[in-house]
């Protein structure tokens, strides 16, 4: 057991060791080498863990999906509705983001030329946009004229532009950002019979 929780901290110091240089140089430049040292470990126990820095790769990206279904699922929870679910989740998404370098990592990753393919957490979260959007239409919950693919575009490109933009500058992060946001983008998106209010803020604690 010892051994094995040893083994599980190694691997994780691994994966964020690698998503702090994967973020710094980008996929192609980064190297074994400058991954294990920032971690604090041998290529040895590099190579035991992974066997290539595409594995690594992919392990970051497997994590931060991980983070995206967890904040989606969450999110979805706490609102009264779909709409609601779209702000909370872009809030809380933004603040992973700001803090969580796994998931910075995981989005660069998915937008990297270098590399052939990947988890892409960017289609990720538009499939879920778009996945609440037709149900919030479903719901009679969009107001008249406004189109899920076409509302899911727009929110999915302004959202991967904070995310980018986030990258080098943090108040694109922020809350006061996502907001304003979400008080332009609300009024247009949302029809009548809404389940309760409707704010473009989250909720309060998060």
């Amino acid at each position: 057991m010892v051994k094995q929780a040893r083994a599980a901290r190694t691997r994780e110091s691994l994966i964020r060791a690698a998503a702090e240089v994967f973020a710094q140089d980008g996929f192609a430049l980064a190297s074994l080498a400058a991954i294990s040292k920032r971690a604090g470990v041998s290529n040895g126990a590099l190579h035991f863990h992974f066997e290539s820095k595409s594995a690594l790769a992919r392990a970051v990206e497997e994590q931060a999906m991980e983070a995206v279904r967890r904040i989606t699922e969450q999110a979805a929870a706490r609102a009264g509705g779909p709409l609601q679910a779209l702000v909370e989740a872009t809030h809380a998404l933004m603040t992973e983001l700001s803090g969580n370098g796994v998931l910075r990592a995981g989005f660069a990753l998915g937008g990297d030329a270098s590399r052939g393919g990947g988890a892409a957490l960017r289609r990720e979260w538009q499939r879920w946009v778009e996945d609440v959007l037709r149900q919030a239409r479903r719901e009679g919950l969009l107001a008249e004229g406004v189109s899920p693919d076409g509302a899911a575009s727009a929110i999915v490109a302004a959202t991967v532009g904070f995310e980018v933009l986030g990258s080098t500058d943090r108040k694109w992060l922020s809350e006061q950002v996502i907001t304003q946001f979400w008080g332009l983008l609300l009024p247009r998106l949302a029809g009548g019979g809404q389940p309760g209010e409707l704010r473009p803020t989250p909720a309060a604690g998060e």
